[in-house]
C-alpha cells in the first residue's frame, strides 16, 4: 500500500513576507506609469492604431474587472495628443436638390468663423438690397421702364381715339374695361335716345362702333407684349441691381475661403440663388413699378429674406479642440451612432430642414478613435449592422432607421454622406468576439486586431514590486490613505488568490480597486491615518459576511440533517463530492452525497441527472467515461454485466462540469466491491479514461465548503480532501484551514490517479497488475474484478435459462 502523506501547511498558500516588500508605506513607492501585465494586448492597440488599412480596427477582449475601458482610453487619448485635429464638417443648403443638403470641409476652427460669416452675409443682404432698390439710379431706371409702357399704352389708345373722335364716338374706361359711345352734338347718346334714332343712322352708328371695337382689340393684342417686356425688364434690373449690391460682401468671403474651392463654390451658389429669386426677396419691387401707384398713393417695398436658407448648420467644431478625438459611447443606438434628422411641429404638420440634422457619435470621432461596449452595441437595434456600414464603406450617412429598412417612403431629407476615417475600438468578452468571428462573416474583415486582455500574470520579485507601485499610484490616485507594508502584502495574497493560482497574480483590478477602497474604509472607521493589514483582513471578511446568507443557510440546513452529509464513519456505494456555487461576485464550496447503485444489466452506467435533464454535456460525458474506465481496467475481453446508477442526493438543479467524476468513480468502485468509504474524506477533480486524477476549478472554495461543514461538527483529525496533485499549485487557502492543518486536524490529500484515491478512501492497497495482468488477491482492484466476473457469469446464466432483462 502506497503511503500518501498528506500536503504541509506550506504547500497550501503563498505566503508574502512583508520584509520581502523594499518599502515601509505605499507613501514610498513612485507611481507606475505603464500598464501592468497587459503586453500583449498594448501591442496589439498599437499595432491596430498604426495600422492605416481599411479593416485594422480593434476588439479589446477579456473578462470583466481588467479595465479594459480605462486602459484603452488612456492608450489612446496618450497617442491622440500627438495627432492632428480634424475637420470641421457642416451642411449647407442645396440650390439644386433641396432634399440632399450639401457637406463642407473646413479645417479645423475654422467651421465656426465660416457660420459667422454667413450668419452676417444673412443678415447683411435685406439691408444691402432695401438700399439699392431704394437708391436715386434704381428709382430713375424703374420710372422710366413704367413710363415706358405708360406711352406705349397712351399713343396706341391716342390713335383708337382720335378714330373715334372721326366717327362722332367717344372712348370711355369703365370698371369692366374699355368701351365706345356714341355721340352727337358734342353729347353722348344714351340708349334710350339710341332707341328713337332713325333706322339708318343706327345701323351707321353700328358699324361705326364695331369698325372701333376691332380697332381697340388690334392695340389690345400688342398689351400683354408690352407688360411681359416690361416685367423681362425689371426683373433684368432687378436682378443686376441686387447682384451689383451682394456682390461686393460675396466676392469678399470668396476671397477669404479662396483656399478652399468646396466654400467659393458654394458662395458662388448663394449669390446665384440670391440673385435668381430678388422677385421673392423684393417683394412688390416689380408689380409697383409695372402698376403704378395705387389708389392710395405709392406702396412702401417689402424687402424680405428667409435666413435660414443662407444659414450653416454646424454639425462638428473643432474650435476648442486640441488633438484628434477619443470618444467613448455609451449608449451606443442608431441615431447616436450616426446621427438623426429632427423635425419641428408647424400648424399641425412636422416639418424639417438641414438646420435641424444633428451629429452623431461616429461624426464626434471622425478622425480620431471611437471606443464602444459590444454588447450594448448589440442590444440596440441595428445599431451593430450601422456601425458595420459605415465602416465597410468608410462614409457616415445619415438616415432613419425606418429609411435605412424601408419601412418609410415619406419625403426626407438625404444629407449628403460625409467621409469616415476613425479608428474604431471594440469592449467585449472573448465569447462574444469569438461567436461573432464565426457567425458574422464580415466581423474579421471589419475588426483585424485582436487585443486580448490577460487576466493573470506572472508573480515574481519583480512583478510584486510592479503591482505594488500600481497599487501605490492607484491608492493617490483615489486619495486614500497610505497602506503598510503588511497591508500590501495582505492585499497581494488575495490578488493571488484571486487569480486562481499561486503563481499568478490577478489583473482583474476592480476587484483589488474595492479592496483598496473597502480596507481604507475599515482604517478610517479605526481613526487610523495608516491602513494596517488587520484592516484588510476586516474588508474580506466584511465582504464575505456581506455575501454568505446563502452559504449559512446551507451549512444550517447541513447541521440539522435537513441536508444529509455524513463526516464520519464509512458506507458504501457513498462519497462526499464537493461542487462550487457562484453568485457572480461571490463564491462558495458545498459537499454533497453522491451514491452508486448496481445490478445485473447489460454494462450501462445511468447517470440520474442526465436522465432527468438536469445534468449538462460536461458532467454527462464525465460519467461516460466511468464506463471505458471500467471496462479497460478490470474486464478487457469481456463485457460488462451490469447496471449502475449515479446521482447527486439532494440535487434540485442544474449540474455541469466533470470536477465530481473522481468522486463518482470511486462512489461505483465502492459499491461494485462491496467496500465502505470513509465519509471524513470529501474528493474533488475529473479522471480519464486511465484513472488519472485531472485538475478543476474552485479547489479553494471547495476545500474550504467542506472544511467549514467539518469544523462545525468538530474536527477530530480524521477529516480531510482529496485533491488532483495538478491542483496544488492553485492552493490558497484561508488562515482558519492552515490553522487546522498545523495541529492534525485536517488533512489535504494530493493523488496522481484513482487507485491512490481508493487506499485513502478505503484504506485499503488498490493493488497493480502482475506480469500475467492480474490484481494481487485481497486488493481492492482485484475485489472489483472479482465481482465484475462474478456479474458476468450470472449474466450468462440468466441468458442459458431463457431470461431476459426486460422478463
Amino acid at each position: 500500500m502506497v503511503d500518501i502523506k498528506p500536503l504541509p501547511v506550506d504547500k497550501l498558500k503563498w505566503n508574502c513576507v512583508p520584509e520581502s516588500l523594499p518599502f515601509e508605506t505605499t507613501d514610498q513607492l513612485e507611481d507606475l506609469e505603464q500598464v501592468l501585465g497587459q503586453d500583449r494586448a498594448i501591442e496589439a492597440i498599437r499595432f491596430g492604431t498604426n495600422m492605416t488599412h481599411k479593416g485594422y480596427n480593434i476588439f479589446a477582449l477579456g473578462p470583466d474587472g481588467l479595465d479594459k475601458h480605462e486602459v484603452v482610453l488612456s492608450f489612446l487619448k496618450d497617442r491622440a495628443h500627438d495627432e492632428p485635429i480634424p475637420s470641421d464638417w457642416c451642411y449647407v443648403y442645396n440650390f439644386q436638390d433641396p432634399r440632399r443638403p450639401r457637406a463642407l470641409e473646413l479645417p479645423p476652427r475654422r467651421g465656426v468663423e465660416f457660420r459667422q460669416d454667413m450668419s452676417r452675409l444673412a443678415e447683411d443682404i435685406p439691408f444691402v438690397l432695401k438700399n439699392a432698390f431704394e437708391s436715386e439710379e434704381y428709382q430713375t431706371r424703374s420710372n422710366m421702364i413704367q413710363q415706358e409702357i405708360k406711352d406705349a399704352q397712351d399713343e396706341a389708345l391716342s390713335t383708337v381715339d382720335e378714330e373715334a373722335h372721326k366717327r362722332n364716338t367717344a372712348l370711355k374706361v369703365t370698371p369692366l374695361g374699355f368701351t365706345f359711345v356714341p355721340v352727337k352734338d358734342g353729347k353722348t347718346v344714351s340708349p334710350e335716345e339710341f332707341r328713337t334714332l332713325p333706322e339708318d343712322e343706327k345701323r351707321e352708328i353700328e358699324k361705326n362702333l364695331e369698325y372701333l371695337r376691332e380697332k381697340l382689340e388690334e392695340v389690345l393684342e400688342f398689351m400683354p407684349d408690352w407688360l411681359t417686356e416690361s416685367r423681362d425688364k425689371m426683373r433684368k434690373l432687378n436682378e443686376e441691381t441686387a447682384g451689383y449690391a451682394v456682390g461686393h460682401p460675396v466676392e469678399e468671403l470668396k476671397k477669404k475661403y479662396a483656399d478652399l474651392p468646396a466654400v467659393v463654390e458654394y458662395l458662388s451658389a448663394v449669390q446665384d440663388d440670391i440673385i435668381q429669386n430678388v422677385h421673392q426677396i423684393v417683394h412688390g419691387a416689380e408689380e409697383d413699378a409695372i402698376r403704378g401707384p395705387g389708389p392710395q398713393g405709392p406702396q412702401p417695398r417689402s424687402f424680405a429674406l428667409e435666413p435660414g436658407r443662407y444659414m450653416v448648420n454646424l454639425i462638428v467644431d473643432n474650435s476648442e479642440a486640441k488633438h484628434a478625438p477619443v470618444v467613448h459611447e455609451d449608449e451606443p443606438t442608431y441615431d447616436k451612432l450616426l446621427g438623426r434628422v429632427e423635425y419641428r411641429s408647424e400648424m399641425g404638420a412636422l416639418i424639417t430642414d438641414f438646420r435641424l440634422i444633428r451629429a452623431g457619435t461616429l461624426h464626434e470621432a471622425n478622425g480620431g478613435y471611437l471606443v464602444v461596449d459590444i454588447l450594448k452595441l448589440l442590444v440596440h437595434t441595428y445599431a451593430y449592422d450601422a456601425l458595420k456600414r459605415a465602416l465597410k464603406a468608410e462614409e457616415i450617412k445619415i438616415e432613419s432607421l425606418g429609411q435605412a429598412l424601408g419601412f418609410i417612403n415619406t419625403v426626407s431629407l438625404e444629407p449628403e454622406p460625409i467621409p469616415l476615417k476613425t479608428k474604431v475600438v471594440i469592449l467585449g468578452t472573448r465569447v462574444l468576439y469569438y461567436l461573432l468571428s464565426s457567425l458574422d462573416p464580415e466581423f474579421t474583415d471589419l475588426f483585424k486586431v485582436a487585443a486580448d486582455f490577460d487576466e493573470q500574470m506572472e508573480r515574481s520579485e519583480e512583478s510584486l514590486e510592479l503591482y505594488s507601485r500600481m497599487l501605490a499610484s492607484r491608492i493617490r490616485q483615489e486619495e486614500l490613505q497610505p497602506f503598510s507594508k503588511e497591508a500590501i502584502a495582505k492585499i497581494l495574497e488575495r490578488v493571488v488568490r484571486y487569480s486562481g493560482d499561486s503563481e499568478k497574480l490577478s489583473t482583474r483590478l476592480r476587484y483589488v480597486g474595492d479592496l483598496l477602497r473597502e480596507s481604507n474604509y475599515h482604517a478610517r472607521q479605526d481613526k487610523k491615518d495608516l491602513v494596517e493589514a488587520p484592516h484588510v483582513e476586516q474588508a474580506v471578511k466584511a465582504r464575505e459576511h456581506r455575501q454568505s446568507r446563502m452559504r449559512e443557510r446551507l451549512l444550517e440546513e447541513t447541521e440539522h440533517g435537513t441536508i444529509l452529509i455524513d463526516t464520519a464513519g464509512r458506507q458504501v456505494g457513498q462519497i462526499n463530492g464537493l461542487s462550487v456555487i457562484d453568485l457572480g461576485s461571490y463564491a462558495f464550496g458545498r459537499p454533497t452525497r453522491i451514491t452508486a447503485r448496481i445490478r445485473l444489466g447489460k454494462g450501462e452506467v445511468v447517470d440520474i441527472e442526465r436522465e432527468v435533464k438536469l445534468g449538462g454535456p460536461i458532467h454527462s460525458k464525465g460519467v461516460l467515461i466511468l464506463s471505458g474506465f471500467l471496462g479497460a481496467q478490470y474486464l478487457p475481453d469481456q463485457p460488462l454485466s451490469l447496471s449502475a446508477s449515479l446521482v447527486f442526493e439532494q440535487s434540485y438543479g442544474g449540474i455541469e462540469g466533470d470536477s465530481a467524476s473522481m468522486a463518482e468513480l470511486c462512489a461505483l468502485l465502492s459499491a461494485i466491491a462491496d467496500v465502505p468509504i470513509a465519509q471524513g474524506l470529501a474528493i474533488t477533480g475529473s479522471v480519464n479514461q486511465q484513472g488519472q486524477a485531472q485538475a478543476i476549478g474552485g479547489v479553494n472554495e471547495k476545500i474550504e465548503g467542506f472544511f467549514d461543514l467539518c469544523a462545525l461538527r468538530g474536527l477530530d483529525g480524521t477529516q480531510g480532501v482529496i485533491i488532483p496533485a495538478s491542483n496544488v499549485r492553485h492552493l490558497m487557502l484561508d488562515q482558519r484551514v492552515l490553522d487546522a492543518v498545523e495541529d492534525k486536524k485536517f488533512q489535504i490529500y494530493a493523488i496522481n490517479h484513482v487507485d491512490q484515491a481508493i487506499e485513502l478512501l478505503t484504506g485499503r492497497e488498490a493493488g497493480k497488475k502482475d506480469e500475467k495482468g492480474q490484481f494481487p488477491e485481497g486488493t481492492f482492484n482485484h475485489r472489483v474484478e472479482e465481482h465484475l466476473k462474478k456479474y458476468t457469469r450470472r449474466w450468462l446464466n440468466f441468458s442459458r435459462q431463457g431470461g431476459s432483462e426486460n422478463r
